[in-house]
């Protein structure tokens, strides 16, 4: 299980690896963009079971913390869908995986190169 921490507080989620990977190369191609968007998740019950929204920006500190030495392969999919996401009203939020290819990634832009 990775980590993703956010801000001065390190207010942050407990995630796995291959999960954390994808929401990497969302998260990091929107802020080269210059985009600012919000993240939301559900909160593990041993923090209290609500849930949890951040405003991420160019300027915030992130840090991703993968707990396994070797990158996952990346589904195209499924970038594409949580990309959708982020630029939606409701912003970024964590999606279940589709299976490979079976959404066409409308945007060649998005990079998904060594994380």
């Amino acid at each position: 299980m990775g980590h993703l921490t956010y801000g001065a507080m390190r207010l942050g989620m407990e995630i796995e690896d291959r999960t954390l990977a994808h929401l990497q190369v969302v998260i990091v191609n929107r802020l080269r963009r210059g985009d600012s968007f919000a993240f939301s998740w559900k909160d593990d019950v041993r923090v209290g079971d609500g849930r949890t929204t951040i405003w991420l920006h160019p300027y915030c500190e992130l840090h991703f913390k993968f707990i396994g030495g070797r990158p996952p392969r990346l589904n195209r999919a499924w970038i594409a869908a949580l990309d959708d996401a982020a630029g939606s009203g409701t912003g970024l939020y964590l999606l279940a995986e589709p299976p490979e290819g079976e959404a066409q990634t409308r945007r060649p832009e998005l990079s998904t190169g060594a994380v």
